[in-house]
């Protein structure tokens, strides 16, 4: 039979001074041990530096830039979580912040930086359209196009303005609507484009689900607002409709 004996004074203080000891703390990461992804940032960043983006899949992209907004992150689990969830490096630009910080490690801070990032991204695509004749520029209209409304979860209805010599005078976002609507006013479509001395118009709205395939309304509208133009002088060069994988044009598809 087992039996409980009392410990002597030597055991007595041994166990003691065993239990006194707080709880181990775990070693922090110095010079000497440096976290465990370091190494491989600083692989990531001499393929970019010798190759450039070739050869770098969109998640080891997106790595790059999360390195300075996660700079004590492994930061490969959340670009990978995030190419996941959104699709394509694209996708995860055009995400909402609300949705990018739903992605673990991903706070309100690095979606808003994130936003940053992609308003940099389109930015620089709107100067390669400004000051320059736009129908010997289209495939940078597109892409800017694609780049401010393919990602949006409602639909935005845009205009660029155009002078005499089809140059850029404005771009501006006229109506948002639902998900699948968005209400157009010609009237003040062309009301806008006189005040602006503008010459001429490029129609351009997204689907948010993607297809841009354009609809009966879609044609509609454009009809009406090129029949209202005519009396004006004020041309209606193209209406652009901008999907997720793509983009469809009116003009090109002889529906105008």
């Amino acid at each position: 039979m087992a039996s409980i004996t009392e410990p002597d004074d030597e055991q007595h203080a041994d166990e003691r001074a065993f239990f006194a000891v707080g709880p181990v703390q775990p070693p922090r990461a110095t010079k000497a041990s440096p976290a465990h992804y370091h190494g491989h940032r600083d692989r990531l960043r001499d393929r970019f530096r010798d190759n450039g983006v070739q050869g770098l899949a969109d998640y080891e992209l997106l790595e790059l830039l999360l390195f300075r907004i996660l700079p004590r992150r492994d930061t490969k689990p959340i670009a990978k979580a995030l190419i996941a969830r959104f699709g394509s490096l694209s996708e995860v630009l055009g995400a909402p912040p609300h949705l990018l910080s739903e992605i673990d490690g991903i706070g309100e801070a690095a979606a808003l930086d994130l936003k940053v990032v992609a308003a940099v991204g389109q930015r620089m695509l709107k100067g390669e359209i400004a000051a320059r004749q736009v129908l010997a520029s289209w495939q940078q209209v597109i892409d800017y196009c694609h780049a401010a409304m393919a990602f949006e979860t409602r639909e935005q209805f845009r205009i660029l303005f155009l002078d005499k010599k089809n140059v850029l005078i404005a771009d501006e976002v006229q109506q948002t609507g639902t998900v699948d609507h968005t209400p157009v006013y010609p009237r003040e479509v062309m009301r806008r484009a006189l005040e602006l001395s503008a010459s001429a118009l490029i129609l351009v709205h997204n689907h948010p689900s993607g297809d841009p395939t354009p609809s009966r309304a879609d044609i509609d509208m454009t009809h009406t607002i090129v029949e209202t133009g005519k009396p004006l002088g004020i041309v209606v060069h193209d209406h652009i409709i901008i999907g997720r994988q793509g983009h469809a044009s009116l003009r090109g598809l002889q529906l105008m």
